[in-house]
């Protein structure tokens, strides 16, 4: 679990330093392949992309045995199981992720020459329902990034961090930073919707997309860059998971959660 967060803490911190980095530079902000592709540019960046592939392994093999041992207490019940089923879909999207790193570090095939999103889109298109599998999908990503963001408002991701000077001080960025991972989940799974509806695979697509979208707005390139920023927040959160999360089957009775502190009384 440690290592998985780590890693995931990792890839967000690439992809938004990555993107604001080329922002200031008058460019676009980056997706996750391209954010890949600099730091294999880099001396170091072999050693980060190592750190990234065993962390989404890590991630993956956590959540399948997260919902296996049902480990965070979601119970049997349907609302449970359904949050049991969604871990094991992020564990295969981080595994995805791993796919994507693994060329590029062993300099395997014709690595970032894969396929991208639309094509997999594509290719369910083609089987008999295509595009309801898409539209399905479309759904759940738009759910998942609505659970983030209303987490990140409501602050009920505080009664999974143990409390310390450290999550009291910065829960502030760590609230921003999960509003603004469920924002660009949210228009990820709005372009899988489009692309569903209009039957165009290539409507659909990742992080990078996402941001191109939202810099197509209103104040576009001010909003792109406030979300990259917030997801280095989110890099922060997925850092103090590593550190400081709270299972409840493993962690014991006695541990006192950020909620409980904020709510009982400063440290």
């Amino acid at each position: 679990m440690r290592v998985g967060y780590a890693g995931k803490g990792l890839v967000y911190l690439a992809v938004a330093g990555v993107s604001l980095r080329s922002i200031w530079r008058g460019g676009e902000a980056q997706d996750t392949s391209s954010a890949f592709g600099w730091l294999n540019a880099t001396a170091w960046g072999a050693v980060v992309l190592f750190v990234i592939l065993a962390g989404m392994v890590a991630y993956a093999i956590w959540r399948v045995l997260d919902a296996a041992f049902d480990l965070e207490d979601y119970g049997s019940a349907a609302k449970g199981i359904v949050a049991r089923l969604g871990m094991l879909v992020t564990g295969a999207i981080h595994l995805g992720i791993a796919v994507v790193v693994f060329p590029l570090l062993f300099r395997w095939g014709d690595a970032g020459e894969g396929e991208g999103i639309a094509d997999y889109v594509g290719t369910v298109m083609a089987w008999p329902g295509g595009r309801w599998i898409i539209g399905a999908v479309a759904l759940l990503i738009i759910g998942a990034g609505l659970h983030y963001a209303r987490q990140g408002w409501t602050g009920a991701y505080r009664d999974d961090l143990r409390a310390n000077h450290f999550t009291t001080r910065w829960n502030p960025v760590l609230k921003a930073g999960l509003i603004a991972h469920g924002a660009v989940v949210g228009v990820i799974g709005l372009l899988f919707l489009f692309a569903g509806w209009r039957a165009d695979p290539e409507k659909a697509g990742g992080t990078g997309d996402a941001f191109s979208w939202l810099s197509d707005q209103v104040y576009g390139q001010i909003l792109v860059t406030g979300i990259c920023l917030g997801l280095l927040g989110f890099a922060l959160f997925c850092f103090v998971n590593a550190a400081y999360r709270i299972v409840p089957k493993v962690s014991g009775p006695d541990v006192r959660s950020l909620a409980s502190s904020l709510t009982g009384g400063r440290l």
